[in-house]
C-alpha cells in the first residue's frame, strides 16, 4: 500500500527509487511485523486468559506446565503479516492478494476450531470432517483462481526438482495435486506445534526458503540461469514471505520455553496454508516436501500410527505425532525441539540444493 502510494513519485523524489527493489522491501516488512508483534504480544497476553484445553492422553508434564497458558497466539502472526505485506508489496499484484485471502480464510479456520475448543473446554474443536471439507474447498479455489493467472505456456504444468526439461501436463491433475498440497501442509504444521517453539522455527526456516525460491523463479534471468521455471510477478510474494518471518520472530520471543502463549491453530493451519499456497504459485510443491521435511515426518508419523493401530490393534510410536514419542521415551521438551530444530535445518539445505541440481 505504502509501495502503491508512492509509486507515481519514485521518479521524483531522491532516495525513493529503493523501493522498487523486492529484496529491501522484504527487510523492511520483516523487521514492520516483528515490532508489530511485539507491541500487541504483551498486550494480548495480559489482556487474554482464556487457555486451550490440555490433552489427557499427552505427556503427564504438560498437564502442569502448559494448563492455563493463552491460545490463539497465531492470530497476531497473521495480522501482523498481512498488515505488513500490504504495507510494503504491491497490492495490485493478483498473487499477493490471492495469498492474503487464502492465508486469512485458514486462519480464521483455525480460529473457529480454538474457540469451539474453549468454549466447550475439550480438544476437539471442529468435527474432523467439516475441517477437511473447509480446508479443501478453500485450497481448490486459491488453486483454480492461481491457474487462471498463468500464462499458456506454464499453465496446467506440474514441474519436479532434479529434471530440468521435464513437465506433467494436466490442469485437473494439477488441480487435485495442488490443492492436496496446501491441504497437507496445512495439516502437518497444525500437527507439529506441539511443543514451545518447535513449529515456529521450521516455520520460518521452510518460508525462508521459500521465499528465496520465490525471488529466483520472478526474476527470468536466474530462472533461466537455474533451468526452473520463469512465473512473472510471483517475486512480489516474498515480501509476504519477509512478514511472515518477522511475524514468528515476535511469537518465538514470548513462545520460547516456558511458553506464555500459545500459536493455536488460528496460527498453524493458517502458516501451513500460506506454505503450500506459495509453493503452488511457484511451482515447487515438491520442494516443500523437501524444505518442510520435518512437517512431512510429523504428519507420517500419525498417518502410520493410525493405519498399524487399525490393521493390528497395536502403537508403532508411543504417542503420535511423533515428537511426543520421544517426551514418552524420557526425552526433555527442550532437547526434543532443539533436534527436531536441527533436523529442519538439513531438509532446509536439502531443498536449496535442488535448484542447482537440475
Amino acid at each position: 500500500m505504502f509501495y502503491n502510494f508512492i509509486f507515481t513519485a519514485l521518479n521524483f523524489i531522491s532516495g525513493m527509487n529503493i523501493l522498487r527493489y523486492i529484496t529491501f522491501r522484504t527487510m523492511c516488512a520483516l523487521l514492520t511485523s516483528l515490532l508489530v508483534s511485539f507491541f500487541l504480544y504483551p498486550r494480548f497476553i495480559k489482556k487474554f486468559k482464556f487457555s486451550q484445553p490440555i490433552r489427557d492422553d499427552g505427556p503427564q508434564s504438560h498437564l502442569v506446565t502448559k494448563r492455563g497458558t493463552p491460545t490463539m497466539g497465531g492470530g497476531i502472526i497473521i495480522a501482523s503479516s498481512i498488515i505488513s505485506s500490504l504495507l510494503w508489496g504491491d497490492v495490485t499484484n493478483k498473487y499477493m492478494i490471492l495469498l492474503l485471502l487464502l492465508t486469512l480464510s485458514y486462519a480464521l479456520l483455525g480460529f473457529t476450531d480454538d474457540f469451539l475448543k474453549i468454549k466447550y473446554k475439550n480438544s476437539k474443536g471442529i468435527c474432523g470432517k467439516k475441517k477437511i471439507m473447509a480446508q479443501l474447498l478453500l485450497a481448490f479455489i486459491f488453486s483454480y483462481l492461481v491457474e487462471l493467472l498463468r500464462s499458456p505456456g506454464i499453465a496446467g504444468h506440474l514441474t519436479f526438482p532434479f529434471l530440468k526439461n521435464f513437465a506433467l501436463v494436466s490442469t485437473p491433475f494439477l488441480l487435485f495435486f495442488t490443492t492436496f498440497v496446501i491441504v497437507g501442509s496445512s495439516n502437518a504444521v497444525n500437527l507439529t506445534d506441539g511443543l514451545d517453539g518447535l513449529a515456529t522455527f521450521p516455520s520460518m526456516l521452510t518460508t525462508g526458503c521459500l521465499g528465496i525460491v520465490t525471488y529466483l523463479v520472478g526474476h527470468a534471468l536466474f530462472a533461466n540461469y537455474l533451468h526452473i521455471v520463469h512465473i512473472p510477478y510471483s517475486g512480489e510474494i516474498c515480501i509476504f514471505c519477509g512478514a511472515l518471518i518477522g511475524s514468528c520472530l515476535g511469537f518465538l520471543w514470548y513462545n520460547a520455553p516456558p511458553a506464555q502463549i500459545f500459536m493455536g491453530d488460528t496460527g498453524s493451519l493458517a502458516i501451513g496454508g500460506a506454505l503450500g499456497g506459495i509453493s503452488v504459485i511457484v511451482k515447487h510443491e515438491f520442494v516443500l516436501a523437501i524444505v518442510g521435511g520435518l512437517f512431512v515426518m510429523e504428519a507420517m508419523s500419525v498417518m502410520i500410527q493410525v493405519v498399524y493401530f487399525r490393521l493390528t490393534g497395536k502403537r508403532i510410536f508411543l504417542m503420535a505425532p511423533i515428537h511426543h514419542h520421544f517426551e514418552k521415551k524420557g526425552w526433555n521438551e527442550s532437547t526434543v525441539v532443539v533436534r527436531f530444530w536441527i533436523i529442519s535445518i538439513v531438509f532446509a539445505l536439502i531443498g536449496l540444493a535442488t535448484l542447482k541440481i537440475r
